[in-house]
Formats: C-alpha cells, sequence, structure tokens
C-alpha cells in the first residue's frame, strides 16, 4: 500500500511538473526547481522510513533473542543451584563455594544481558536521532545512524547503531560539513564530513527530518528549547552543541574545571561526561563514580538523567551528606539556617564564614594540627616490675622522627602496637624466667619429694605468671596517654564550641585527615562537583584527599556564588590548590536555557562578561510596582492564569529568602495547586512553586514570576559587604532571573 502511495505521489509530482511548462521562463525554472526539491525530499523521506523500519524489526529480533539468552541463563542458575543444593546437602563448603563463585560468575552474566535488553526496549521506539555521511581515504563513504545506545547484530561488523558515547559518534556533534577527525583507541583518525540529518522518530515513527551542521540555530535544538520544561532535567543527546561535545569527551586523566553561566548546559555535560566515560572506561569505573551536588532538591531534580541513558550505580549526594557519612556529627546548622543567615547581611556571620572561606583558615588548622603534633601525647617511661622497657625519649623518637610522614593518630597507634610487641617480649621473658626455675627446683628434688611437693610448685609457678600477666594488663591500661581522641570535640576546641555550620564540615575532614588520615570506605574513580563556585579550598583538598581521586568534573558559575569570601574564586584557582591533578578550565558564555530577552535582562545584573544568548526570541521581561498586599495578590494570580493558558506547565515564583516566600505562599495560597519549597530535603513535582533562591539555584521553569523589594534608593541593593568583585544582591537576582525559559515577569514590591 505504501508503495502504491509512492508511485502516485510520484506520478502526482510529475503531473505538477509538466503542467508548470506552461508557464513562462521565468516561472517555469522556479517551480521547477521547487517541484525537484520537494520530490527528492519525498524520496529521501520514504527511503528513511523504509532504512526506520528495518531497523526496528531487527531492534525486536535482538530482544527477543536477548529475552531468550535471560531464560536460558535464569534456567541454567535454577537447575545448577538446585542440583549443587541436593548433591552436596550434606557438605556446608561446597554449597558456600558455589555460592561464593559459579553463581556470582552467572548473575553478572545475567545483569549484562538484562541491562542490554532495557536498552534495546528503550531504543525500540526511537532507534536513532542522527545520521551523518563520511568518507574515509581507505574506506570510502560511510552512512552512520548515531542513536541513545548501540546496536550491532550478532557476526556483522557494521554497527547498525552507533552509540553516541562511540568516539566515531563525535562526527555528528562537529560545528561544521568538510574535514574533521575523531580519536581513535590509537590515533587520530582524518574524515570528510559530507552531510548530517537529524531525525524526529516518535513510537517507531518517522516525524521529522533536518538537514542540519548542528549549529545554535538547529531547527531541533530551537524546537527543543522552545518546549516547556520539565519537573526533572532531560538528556541534551540530541542537542548536544560541539563545545558541550568537546568538554564531554575530554580525556579520563584529567580534571576539567567548566565555569559557565546560566543556562549554558553545565550540569548536563557533568552528567553526559559520567555516561561517557563510563561508556569508555566501564571496568575502571563501574559504582566508583561518585556526584556532588548542592542541595537534595537539586539532587532529586537531576535524579533520572543518567538512568535515561542506561546508567546506574552513581552515587548522587551532597557534601553535606557526605561529610556526614565520614564523621560524627551531633548538630549542624541547617543548610536553610545558613542561607538565610548570608543572605541577610549579619556583619559577625558573614565576617566568620569569609574568614572560615580563606586561606588563613585553613593555616590555622595546619597551626592546630602541629601544636597537637608536639603537645598532645605527653610520653612516659614504660617501667614493667621495676625494669625499664622503653624510654620516653625513645617513645619521642618514634613520635618525632621514625614516622613523622604518618598522620598523628596513625602514629600513635602504630607506636601503641610496637610498646605492646615490647610489653609481650618483657611478659614472656619473665614467663621464661619463672618456667626455667620451677623446672630447675623440680629437676632437683628426689622421686619421693617431687610426689610430695610438685603441686606446690606448680601452684607457685601459676600464681607468679599470673601476676606477670596482672602487671602486663595494668601497664597496659595505664597507656592512657597515648589514646586518640576525638576529632570532631578536639576541632570544636580549637573552633571555640561555636555552632557548626556548612563552612566547617571542610575544615572537620581536613582536621580529620591530618590526624588520621580518613579515606572514604567505598572506592571511588571520579568526582563531579556541581555548584562549584560555592565551595571553599578546604572542601576540594579533602574531597581529592579523601577519595583519591585525580579525574575530577568541576562545573559551576562565577557569577552565582552567594557565599562570602575574600580573594580568588577557589573554583578558579584550582590549578594551584590540587597541583596533582592535570587541571584544564574552560569558560561557556553561551545560555541555551532563556530567551534573548530574560538574558538581556539578566545581563544588566553582571559587571563580568555578559553571557550570550542564542537566537530565541520571547516576551518582553517586564518591571511592575505594586504598594499593596490586594493588589499583589490579584496580579500575581492573575499572572499565573495567564501563563497556563500559554500551556506552561511549570511555573515558579522566587523570592530572596524564606521568610518571603512564607508571606508570599500565605498570601496566594488560595488555591490548592500552589505548592512551596522550604526545606532542602522537599521535592519539586512539576506545577506552580514558590521557593527561595537558594533552593531554586539549577533548576529551570517555564515561566517566573521574580519577587524583589524595591529599595529606598539604589544604593541598597549595591551595597558591598567585601565578598567579591560582584555584589551579592546582584547576583542573587542573576540567579533568581536565569531560571525562566520563556517568560520572567519582575514584581517590585514596597508593602
Amino acid at each position: 500500500m505504501c508503495n502504491i502511495l509512492f508511485v502516485l505521489d510520484l506520478i502526482t509530482l510529475k503531473k505538477t511538473r509538466n503542467e508548470v511548462l506552461v508557464l513562462n521562463n521565468n516561472e517555469h525554472d522556479i517551480e521547477a526547481s521547487s517541484v525537484e526539491v520537494e520530490l527528492k525530499k519525498k524520496l529521501e523521506f520514504n527511503i528513511e522510513e523504509k532504512k526506520l523500519k528495518s531497523v526496528v524489526d531487527i531492534i525486536s529480533e535482538e530482544i527477543l533473542k536477548y529475552i531468550e539468552k535471560r531464560k536460558e541463563i535464569t534456567k541454567y542458575i535454577l537447575e545448577y543451584r538446585k542440583k549443587v543444593i541436593e548433591d552436596y546437602r550434606d557438605d556446608e563448603d561446597m554449597v558456600i563455594e558455589y555460592f561464593d563463585h559459579e553463581i556470582y560468575v552467572k548473575e553478572e552474566a545475567f545483569k549484562t544481558i538484562d541491562r542490554r535488553l532495557k536498552e534495546l526496549t528503550a531504543l525500540k521506539s526511537s532507534p536513532y536521532f542522527g545520521r551523518i555521511d563520511f568518507s574515509e581515504e581507505d574506506y570510502g563513504i560511510n552512512k552512520m545512524y548515531v542513536g541513545r545506545f548501540g546496536v550491532t547484530q550478532d557476526n556483522i561488523y557494521e554497527p547498525l547503531v552507533v552509540d553516541w558515547r562511540a568516539p566515531v559518534a563525535s562526527l555528528f556533534y562537529t560545528g561544521a560539513l568538510g574535514e574533521a577527525f575523531y580519536d581513535a583507541p590509537k590515533e587520530k583518525i582524518a574524515v570528510n564530513i559530507l552531510a548530517k540529518r537529524q531525525y524526529i522518530i516518535k513510537k517507531e515513527k518517522l516525524t521529522g527530518m533536518f538537514n542540519s551542521a548542528l549549529d545554535i540555530k538547529d531547527e531541533i535544538l530551537q524546537m527543543v528549547l522552545s518546549g516547556n520544561a520539565n519537573e526533572k532535567l532531560k538528556d541534551i543527546i540530541m542537542t548536544i552543541q560541539k563545545e558541550q561535545d568537546d568538554l564531554i569527551r575530554q580525556p579520563r586523566t584529567k580534571t576539567i574545571v567548566v565555569d559557565g553561566v546560566a543556562g549554558s548546559g553545565k550540569t548536563t555535560i557533568a552528567l553526559h561526561r559520567v555516561a561517557y566515560l563510563l561508556y569508555n572506561y566501564r571496568k575502571i569505573l563501574e559504582d566508583k563514580v561518585l556526584i556532588l551536588g548542592p542541595n537534595n532538591v537539586f539532587i532529586e531534580y537531576i535524579s533520572t538523567v543518567l538512568p535515561s541513558l542506561g546508567e546506574s550505580g552513581v552515587k548522587q549526594t551532597t557534601f553535606r551528606d557526605f561529610a556526614f557519612d565520614i564523621l560524627e556529627l551531633k548538630e549542624v546548622m541547617s543548610l536553610k539556617e545558613y542561607m538565610e543567615k548570608v543572605l541577610s547581611g549579619e556583619k559577625k556571620f558573614a565576617k566568620d564564614i569569609t574568614y572560615k572561606n580563606s586561606i588563613d583558615y585553613k593555616n590555622f588548622i595546619d597551626s592546630a594540627v602541629e601544636k597537637l603534633d608536639n603537645e598532645y601525647f605527653k610520653a612516659e617511661d614504660l617501667i614493667f616490675m621495676d625494669e625499664l622497657i622503653i624510654s620516653k625519649d625513645d617513645i619521642k623518637e618514634m613520635f618525632n622522627n621514625d614516622y613523622k610522614t604518618m598522620p598523628l593518630f596513625r602514629r600513635s597507634k602504630k607506636i601503641r602496637r610496637i610498646i605492646y610487641s615490647k610489653i609481650n617480649d618483657a611478659r614472656d621473658e619473665k614467663v621464661r624466667v619463672i618456667q626455667k626455675e620451677y623446672e630447675k627446683i623440680i629437676f632437683a628434688l628426689s622421686a619421693e619429694e617431687k610426689d610430695l611437693k610438685t603441686n606446690d610448685f606448680d601452684f607457685n609457678r601459676r600464681l607468679n605468671i599470673r601476676e606477670v600477666i596482672k602487671q602486663v594488663l595494668l601497664l597496659k591500661r595505664s597507656l592512657t596517654w597515648l589514646d586518640n581522641g576525638n576529632c570532631v570535640e578536639l576541632y570544636n576546641n580549637i573552633n571555640g564550641n561555636k555552632r557548626l555550620t556548612e563552612n566547617d564540615l571542610g575544615g572537620i575532614l581536613y582536621f580529620k585527615i591530618k590526624l588520621e588520615g580518613t579515606k572514604t570506605s567505598e572506592q571511588i574513580k571520579h568526582v563531579v562537583i556541581d555548584e562549584a563556585q560555592d565551595y571553599n579550598e578546604l572542601q576540594f583538598l579533602v574531597i581529592k584527599e579523601l577519595t583519591g581521586c585525580s579525574s575530577l568534573t568541576i562545573v559551576g558559575d562565577s557569577n552565582q556564588r552567594l557565599i562570602p569570601f575574600d580573594g580568588e574564586l577557589p573554583m578558579l584557582d584550582l590549578k594551584n590548590i590540587l597541583p596533582s591533578c592535570n587541571v584544564q578550565e574552560f569558560r561557556l558564555n553561551t545560555s541555551y536555557r532563556s530567551t534573548k530577552e530574560i538574558m538581556e535582562y539578566a545581563n544588566k545584573y553582571l559587571d563580568a562578561d555578559p553571557i550570550v544568548p542564542i537566537v530565541r526570541n520571547g516576551e518582553e521581561v517586564k518591571e511592575i510596582l505594586i504598594s499593596s498586599r490586594d493588589e499583589f495578590k490579584k496580579f500575581v494570580l492573575g499572572k499565573i492564569d495567564d501563563f497556563q493558558n500559554k500551556t506552561y506547565e511549570n511555573i515558579a515564583i522566587i523570592c530572596k529568602d524564606i521568610k518571603e516566600s512564607e508571606n508570599i505562599f500565605d498570601l496566594i495560597n488560595g488555591n490548592a495547586n500552589i505548592k512551596i519549597i522550604d526545606k532542602e530535603n522537599d521535592v519539586y513535582h512539576s506545577g506552580i512553586v514558590v521557593l527561595p533562591s537558594y533552593f531554586a539555584k539549577g533548576l529551570e521553569f517555564d515561566a517566573v514570576i521574580m519577587v524583589l523589594d524595591e529599595p529606598k534608593d539604589d544604593s541598597e541593593h549595591k551595597a558591598d559587604n567585601g565578598q567579591t568583585q560582584y555584589k551579592q544582591e546582584d547576583k542573587l537576582r542573576y540567579v533568581m532571573a536565569t531560571r525562566a525559559l520563556h517568560e520572567l515577569q519582575v514584581i517590585k514590591k514596597n508593602f
């Protein structure tokens, strides 16, 4: 039927072509050319439809094959398990050995098959999203389809679909046609890119097809960006830009630092880089990747990206929770309270934060550790039963010279083991003397005396040995001066027993590393740090030391730092902070999130290089002054209705702090569909939400209502508290404004 329709289309097109011949020459040329273009498009579309059907059919066959493989291995596991248990019912060692080895091997194979089955099932509805035609000198012209996952049939060399993470797939993301290269395992391969094509495939149907060089004006990119936001961050494999792809494919051995403006795709780059690294270095990195986000709202927001790319087993947490897993802490100021104090501009609190974010504080901790190193352990002579076993000078020598390179509390444990060994040696010597004396006495006795006195002498021998052991126990118990202290308590002492905050977590961990040489219990091979502009030097140092990682992906926006600090932003000084890492810095100035109008509005709050928006126009950003609560409520609810009529699904009312958020929520909460995010563990589930600025970081919404307190004069929000070259209030407003994708309404209230 499809072929018949195709023929009819051709006949119609040819008929149309013949009809236009009666027109004048100019019109004839134009019309004929137009018909030829349309005819070519129709032909290509039909060819691609047939290609899609064949790929879907093959994937369906592969799915059935893997289902059978899964059945077979499941059957094997169950039957073999039954046989082993029956054959070795009375042999526990054999049963244990089976479960420790054989079943492990088979179950690992089952995991691989099950993983592949899930990938194929996901591919079936949309097998690929792009095609690239290129020529190689030795192999001629290749037509390569690129998809979320790769598909290669058994015993066939050429892949049906290439995984977007494969080295050759990088050609799809290059910015232009012509000469290019890709990194093969052993060398760079030069090619000539002839054509690129992008597809819209939904439910196994080809609904759109575009020829593209994949620049920022790409039709599919524009279409995707014009869509509504989701309650979760989405993958971007269809629309990755060249600058983003270059970052994703950076070598594993590098530590990359990305300073990107709001909407530049920093987070998605980091997550796709994780997927890329896992694809290419699975044996090394599987279950050994750690992602650190700013808060749990954000962690939940990004939670589906890696699973959508077929990756699981990646730990995603906050630095706060990461620290809590290592430290025994009773009370630390909540993130909400901490940020509220930061935003309030409380001078004493800001001064303390600034100090604890400085190199001076690191030096202070180093000095405290040095003092403990010299003074904490008060060595004493070790006397055992009136004999000197080891002098205090010898003990000091071990502390100060022999084991000086070891952390202090690990050193003390080492020295304790040496002392215990010396005590045990002395004990054994005393016991040998007692035993020899006993044997000498027994030997000198006559046969008659032996019968009468052996038991008495043996009893005395036992008493003497028991006394020796008693003295050993007493001596070991007396070594309290060798006991290690609690690192948290010691830190609290040098901190003046102040209430602990976010800024103390890095300090305590650093203190603990210096004293104990602490490492993470889980093996970590790659670390991702998001919103890294808020990290201080100590946090970067402890992450490196605790994990032992030299491979990190660090992303942030220097314009979004709200935490007070002096000097150079640590995120941008990692070459000095982490000299053992191969650090390379990148800057992203293009925003793909918001419309041109929104980004132009956000730019006015930056003193740095302005954000370069992509060419996507939208509604003008309007500011309105509102002087009463009733007027505010009426306007906001009306604006929400307006946004919903435009089919915006995710709408945010962003305020400066939690107090303002709660006030606004109470004012407009006649609508049961309006929610508030007021805790770091809250989860955003789409719809209309009120939230403070710091919980909005990293999130995006279709439309945003930005609520500002109208200052009495312009200097009020420009007041500098010495934190950076930029003003805190301006940076805050930049964060708030850049959460909007399509529309931003600014309300300045003075009630």
